[in-house]
C-alpha cells in the first residue's frame, strides 16, 4: 500500500476515534474528567481533589474505615476496598485515594476481625457500600450514585471481592488483587472482573489461585488477568503503578461506562505498556 493510501486510512481512523469520543461524551452522563493519557494513569493521583471522612469502628456490618471523595460536587460511582488477612485498611489506603482522584467515592475498610475469611469479607464489602450510600455524611451521600457500585480487595479481601461479585450481579466492577480463596470456581460471576496476580506469590500462588479464578470466569464475561512480573503477594500493599493504572482504567470503563479507557485495556496504549517487564502473563476477553 502506498504512502498516500496509508495516510488516508490513518486520517479516517483518527476521525473515527474523535467521533467516538464525541458521541461517548454526548451520550454518557457518567463520563468525568479529561481524556485519559498514559502519563495520567501512571501518576500517583488523578485530576480530582479529594477529601476524607472517617468511619467509626463501632459502625454495624464492618470494622470502620475511611471514605475518599471528590471535593467537586457531582454524582460519582462508589467502590469499596477490603484488606487482606491480618491487615488493616492502611495497607490499601494508597489505592483508595488514587482511584478517588479519578472521580470516584471510595471506602477502604477495616474488617470486624483481621482474621475474617473471604465470605465474611464479601458481606462486609457490601455493608460498606450500603453505609456510604445510606449512612455517611450528607456531603458524601450527595456525591454517591448508588446504582454504580464496585468492589476490590487484597488477598482474602480479593477472595471476598470474588464472593461479592458472585452474589451481587448488580455490581459494575470487581478487582481482586493477589486473591486468596479455598473456593476456586466463580463461573456464575456476571460482573466485569480484573484479576491481578503476582508471579512470585508464595502465599496465594497464581497456579492455585489467580489463574484458576480467571479461568473459571465465563468466556463471555468482560474479564482480564494481569500477572505482575516478579512481584510478591504483598505488591498491592504499597504504591504500584501497574495496579493503579489498570485498576483505574477498569473501574472507569465499567463503573463509569467510559469507553475512552478501552484503549488502555485493549488498544495500542495497553500493548505498548504491558510488556513482559510489567506483566509475566496477560489475558483478556478484549475488546470491551
Amino acid at each position: 500500500m502506498d504512502r498516500k493510501s496509508l495516510l488516508h486510512r490513518w486520517a479516517i481512523g483518527l476521525g473515527l476515534l474523535v467521533l467516538a469520543a464525541s458521541v461517548n461524551a454526548q451520550t454518557n452522563p457518567y463520563q468525568k474528567g479529561p481524556d485519559p493519557t498514559s502519563a495520567a494513569l501512571n501518576a500517583t493521583s488523578g485530576p480530582f481533589s479529594v477529601a476524607t471522612s472517617s468511619v467509626s469502628s463501632l459502625v454495624t456490618g464492618f470494622g470502620g474505615g475511611t471514605i475518599y471523595y471528590p471535593t467537586t460536587t457531582g454524582s460519582y460511582a462508589v467502590l469499596a476496598i477490603c484488606p487482606g488477612f491480618t491487615a488493616t485498611e492502611s495497607s490499601i489506603a494508597w489505592l483508595g485515594r488514587r482511584i478517588a482522584t479519578h472521580g470516584f467515592v471510595v471506602i477502604t475498610i477495616d474488617t470486624n476481625s483481621t482474621l475474617d475469611q473471604p465470605p465474611s469479607r464479601a458481606t462486609q464489602l457490601m455493608a460498606a457500600l450500603n453505609y456510604v450510600t445510606n449512612s455517611s455524611s450528607a456531603t458524601v451521600r450527595a456525591r454517591v450514585d448508588a446504582s454504580r457500585r464496585g468492589v476490590a480487595g487484597h488477598s482474602m479481601g480479593g477472595g471476598g471481592t470474588l464472593y461479592a461479585a458472585r452474589d451481587n450481579p448488580s455490581l459494575k466492577a470487581a478487582v481482586p488483587l493477589t486473591a486468596w480463596s479455598t473456593i476456586k470456581s466463580f463461573s456464575s460471576v456476571q460482573v466485569p472482573t480484573l484479576v491481578v496476580g503476582a508471579e512470585s506469590d508464595s502465599v496465594a500462588s497464581v497456579a492455585s489461585h489467580s489463574i484458576p479464578f480467571y479461568n473459571s470466569l465465563s468466556s463471555s464475561l468482560d474479564k482480564a488477568y494481569a500477572e505482575l512480573n516478579g512481584a510478591s503477594h504483598f505488591a498491592p500493599n504499597t504504591t504500584n503503578t501497574p495496579i493503579g493504572r489498570y485498576s483505574v482504567a477498569w473501574v472507569k470503563r465499567f463503573m463509569d461506562n467510559d469507553t475512552r479507557y478501552s484503549p488502555f485495556l485493549c488498544g495500542a496504549p495497553h500493548e505498548s505498556y504491558a510488556t513482559s517487564l510489567v506483566f509475566s502473563d496477560y489475558r483478556s476477553t478484549c475488546p470491551y
